[in-house]
C-alpha cells in the first residue's frame, strides 16, 4: 500500500499528518519526503544513525558541432524551447530539458548526445520502525519531478509506504500521486483551504485514484467543507480539532502522538480508516 498525503495549498498539515502516521504504523513503514523543493521531514525524523546519499541525474543533449549541420530539427522537436538556432549556430539550455531524447531521435547527422547533469540529491536513513527518503533539488533547478520519481523509484514494496507530498497541483504533486495507490487530501475550515481542496480533488479523481479527505484544525466552523464533501461524495475520513498545543509541538519539531498522547488513536484511526479507504472498489471515494 503506498498513500499519497497531499493537499491543494500549504500549510494545512500534511506533514503533521505524515511523521505522526509513519511513527504510529504497527510495522516498519517507509516515509518519502517528496516536498523536493523545502523538505521538512527530517526535522521530526531526524537520522537514527548513517546517511546514504546519492545523486539524482536528468539527460540533456550536448551538440557535436564537426557534426551539426544547423538544419533546426531538434529545436522544432523540442517541446520545452531547450534548444535554439541562432546564426547558423545551435544552443542548448540544460535547465529548460526534461531529458525526454525527442531531440536526438530527429536528429540526422548524429549531431547530439545524452549527457547527466546533476539536479538533486536523495537521502535515506532509519528513525526507530520509520525508514525515511527525501528528495532535495538542486537550488536554481527546476526539474523537480525528475528527483520526485527517483526517489520513488526507491520505495520498498514490502512495506506501507507514505509519500508526504508538495503543496499545491502542480507537475510535482501529479508525479507523486500517480505512483500511489490512494490519495489523502489534507484541508483546513477555511475559504481558501476549502478552494484549494477542489483543485486537489480534481487531480486525484484525473488520475483515477482512490481518495478522501482529512479536516485539520477542525475548529466547529466546519460546515462548508463537509457539505463540499457530502455533496461531492467524498469521505471525510477524520478530523483533528484546532488545538494550540498541537501548534506548538510542531514548531517544535516534536511528534504530536508522543508529547500529546491523547492524540496517539486520532492517528491509529486514520491508518484503519486508509486501509477501509484502498478496500473501497465501488468509486465511491
Amino acid at each position: 500500500m503506498k498513500i499519497c498525503i497531499a493537499s491543494g495549498k500549504g500549510g494545512t498539515g500534511k506533514t503533521l499528518l505524515s511523521v505522526n502516521l509513519a511513527c504510529q504504523a504497527l510495522g516498519s513503514v517507509t516515509l518519502l519526503d517528496c516536498d523536493v523543493e523545502e523538505p521538512n521531514v527530517h526535522l521530526f525524523l531526524p537520522p537514527g544513525g548513517a546517511v546514504q546519499q546519492e545523486t539524482v541525474t536528468c539527460p540533456h543533449p550536448v551538440v557535436d558541432v564537426a557534426r551539426c549541420t544547423a538544419c533546426g530539427a531538434c529545436v522544432k522537436a523540442c517541446l520545452f524551447h531547450a534548444l535554439a538556432r541562432v546564426r547558423g549556430r545551435l544552443f542548448t539550455f540544460p535547465e529548460l530539458c526534461h531529458g525526454c531524447g525527442r531531440c536526438l531521435r530527429v536528429c540526422s547527422s548524429g549531431a547530439l548526445a545524452e549527457a547527466p547533469r546533476g539536479v538533486g540529491v536523495l537521502r535515506t536513513w532509519s528513525f526507530e520502525q520509520v525508514r525515511v527518503g527525501e528528495g532535495r533539488l538542486n537550488i536554481g533547478e527546476g526539474m523537480a519531478p525528475a528527483v520526485i520519481k527517483a526517489l520513488l523509484a526507491r520505495s520498498v514494496a514490502s512495506t506501507p509506504v507514505l509519500v508526504d507530498a508538495p503543496p499545491g497541483t502542480s507537475c510535482s504533486v501529479v508525479a507523486a500521486m500517480e505512483a500511489c495507490d490512494g490519495v489523502l487530501l489534507v484541508t483546513e475550515p477555511t475559504p481558501f483551504g476549502l478552494h484549494d481542496l477542489t483543485l486537489a480533488v480534481a487531480v486525484a479523481r484525473q488520475l483515477k485514484k482512490p481518495f478522501g479527505v482529512i479536516l485539520n484544525r477542525a475548529d466547529g466552523q466546519t460546515g462548508t467543507v463537509e457539505a463540499y464533501c457530502q455533496a461531492e461524495n467524498i469521505a471525510l475520513l477524520a478530523k483533528l480539532p484546532l488545538d494550540r498545543r498541537i501548534a506548538e509541538a510542531s514548531s517544535k519539531g516534536q511528534l504530536v502522538s508522543r508529547v500529546l498522547p491523547e492524540y496517539a488513536p486520532f492517528f491509529q484511526q486514520v491508518w484503519r480508516s486508509m486501509e477501509r479507504m484502498m478496500a473501497c472498489t465501488n468509486g465511491s471515494y
